[in-house]
């Protein structure tokens, strides 16, 4: 680095993703001067190997069905997807793995960038080094933000680490569509990546140890991926407990408990993800290495006075929406504390713990997609909330009808009977995901049902389902 060995900043942050990024722009525009430090790109994840290719790569599977639901549209729809041309979108999503715009846009911010690794050594102290082993001592005046997200966890069965398996930045940044593709994982990525690279030209398979995909979310929204993965040609093992893999020549071999035998050109791994906090020098603070940062309501790390935990690294919602929202909370009770001013944590708790552990917004983008705001039914019962379930075809609605012949989908919500609102909403069908933000507005802010009942919805819309919801509650 041929920058001065030490320098100093209001405030330090290690990680240059989306959340980071927010962190350091809410602390600039505050008066504070802030310096981001980032060992790949600027942008992180979300932009170069999750959200935006994962989307790129599912969009034109999703037209081509939009399309072909609708007769006389479908008549003009004489051939298969591009899979090359759909291949070099995604690549222009991300600009084909190039920041700099995204540089571009920090130094417009007044945000400097510092590459090379950063590593907490004590108190207010980050020591980066590059590429070259050069090293520059960082020191913060007020904070340091930890936002180096989390990495894709590799179960621990035999012989699966020595594959060279896929995790998910392999499976949204191939060049080609493997011919098979094994999926170890039914959640959200195994699933949305099973959708991708069918339709891209591979045979895939999905292996879920669990009896059900999206084991998180409601029941409705498993079976129906799955039927729709069965019937898109994908092999879908529910209940298949892989317990070794191995290279046979070119081929990746799975073996479940039962003895069953797998085989595939790639396999990717896709059963959760673990804090990046292995290589922080989270010791030299008293903290654990490799373990989620816990945090309270401002983000900041329990028992100091200077650290934050910001976006996925403190494991709470590991959604890139949810760690701009934790960024915005962050930066602005950082900016606060270095004005001298008292922030009142237990004033920000419920609206914090509401966003982040009971009305948290997602959509998995399958065909069908699934959207899902606040709590399920499952998770209502286990918490003690008298609730109530409530579900309609989403297909009976005009608006459905009309968007696409056959539409098939199903909205649920889960009520509370004592308070009368809703506790969590989940659609699943096609093109669901625009109805999400209406549901999180509508259990974040409590809206009772007796005022919901008010909010008419356009006919002839897809949103009449909110409508034909209350009705079905109000028998």
């Amino acid at each position: 680095m041929s920058d001065a060995a030490e320098r100093t900043y209001d405030v330090v942050v290690l990680g240059a993703g989306s959340t980071g990024e927010n962190v350091a722009d809410i602390v600039v525009r505050g008066g504070l001067s802030a310096v981001v430090v980032e060992p790949e790109l600027v942008g992180g994840e979300c932009s170069y190997w999750a959200c935006m290719p994962s989307k790129a790569l599912l969009r034109g599977t999703e037209v081509l069905a939009e399309a072909r639901a609708v007769p006389g549209a479908a008549a003009a729809v004489t051939g298969e997807q591009d899979v090359a041309a759909t291949l070099a979108r995604r690549d222009s999503f991300t600009s084909n793995w190039d920041d700099a715009s995204q540089v571009e846009w920090l130094d417009s911010a007044g945000i400097d960038l510092l590459r090379g690794t950063g590593r907490l050594d004590g108190e207010r102290t980050v020591v980066v080094t590059d590429d070259e082993g050069g090293t520059v001592r960082l020191t913060a005046r007020h904070a340091v933000a930890v936002c180096t997200g989390s990495m894709a966890a590799v179960p621990p069965i035999d012989g699966l680490a020595d594959v060279d398996p896929w995790g998910p930045r392999e499976a949204t940044s191939a060049k080609e569509a493997p011919a098979r593709l094994l999926v170890l994982g039914g959640g959200y990525v195994g699933c949305e990546m099973a959708t991708a690279w069918q339709a891209l030209g591979s045979q895939v398979t999905v292996l879920q140890r669990g009896e059900r995909l999206l084991p998180a979310l409601e029941p409705q929204a498993g079976k129906a991926v799955g039927s729709a993965l069965r019937d898109a040609g994908v092999d879908v093992r529910l209940g298949a407990e892989v317990s070794a893999a191995r290279r046979d020549g070119t081929e990746v071999v799975l073996t479940t408990a039962d003895g069953a035998e797998f085989r595939g050109d790639e396999v990717l791994v896709a059963i959760g993800r673990k804090a990046r906090t292995s290589e922080i020098g989270a010791e030299t603070v008293g903290l654990e290495p490799g373990e989620y940062l816990s945090v309270d309501s401002t983000l900041r790390v329990a028992g100091m006075s200077w650290l934050y935990g910001v976006g996925d690294v403190n494991g709470r919602r590991q959604l890139t929406h949810m760690g701009k929202y934790q960024a915005r909370q962050a930066g602005a009770a950082i900016v606060a504390r270095a004005r001298g001013e008292e922030v009142d944590t237990a004033a920000w708790s419920p609206f914090v713990d509401t966003a982040d552990a009971v009305a948290t917004p997602s959509v998995v983008f399958t065909s069908p997609q699934v959207a899902s705001v606040g709590r399920t039914a499952a998770q209502a019962e286990e918490a003690g909330l008298p609730h109530r379930v409530v579900e309609y075809p989403i297909g009976s609605i005009a608006g459905a009808a009309l968007f696409a012949d056959g539409y098939t989908g199903t909205a649920i919500a889960v009520v509370d009977t004592e308070r009368e609102v809703l506790l969590g909403v989940t659609f699943v069908g096609p093109a669901v995901a625009e109805l999400l933000h209406a549901a999180t507005i509508a259990v974040v802010g409590e809206v009772p049902i007796g005022r919901l009942w008010h909010a008419v919805p356009a006919y002839p819309t897809i949103s009449e389902i909110w409508l034909r919801l209350l009705e079905t509650y109000r028998g």
